[in-house]
């Protein structure tokens, strides 16, 4: 796409009205719809969020995420960022001020979580990016990120199995994965 392609693209997703309970997220141009989450879902970033102290920490979902340089407008699962560093408004978070997105994988994301968002990701500067996975019973723990373009990514990787404490070092947190459900 050009830049005046971009340009256009990014304007007709933010007109876009999505029917209730539709997830509308802008994937490097691409507008990708998926309907609401399994239970299972919520109830994962459910836990995460309530591990992640409130009083030091926002931890939002449902929230745009700006990463327009990558042609990008995602809403990850949960976004977690200081409480002193989030803008008094706004629909895009931007993404300087983040600390960690959440992904929890459905029948339909497994792709775009491990492989489109994760580039996405990275080459927006994403310090950390959680992807939680109820189908494998994992989570994969991505920090360090580097590169621009779909060749971006993170330097490091930790696969965790659920039971697993995963060190969420940027926050301070040792997340507890033993009561996350799994999906056939």
């Amino acid at each position: 796409m050009t830049a005046v392609d971009d340009r256009q693209m990014t304007a007709f997703f933010e007109s876009l009205e999505a029917p209730e309970g539709i997830k509308v997220e802008l994937l490097r141009g691409e507008i990708v719809m998926m309907a609401g989450p399994d239970l299972v879902h919520n109830l994962i970033v459910q836990t995460i969020q309530d591990a992640i102290p409130r009083d030091r920490w926002h931890r939002l979902q449902t929230q745009d995420v700006d990463l327009l340089r990558e042609s990008s407008e995602p809403q990850p699962d949960l976004v977690v960022l200081p409480r002193d560093a989030a803008p008094a408004s706004g629909r895009l978070m931007p993404v300087e001020v983040i600390t960690l997105l959440v992904e929890v994988v459905s029948k339909t994301s497994k792709l775009r979580d491990y492989v489109t968002k994760r580039s996405i990701y990275a080459a927006g500067g994403v310090p950390t990016y959680l992807i939680v996975d109820p189908f494998e019973a994992k989570c994969t723990l991505l920090t360090e990120p580097v590169g621009t373009g779909e060749q971006a990514g993170y330097r490091t990787e930790r696969n965790s199995k659920f039971g697993e404490a995963v060190p969420l070092d940027g926050l301070g947190v040792m997340l507890d994965t033993a009561d996350f459900g799994t999906l056939p």
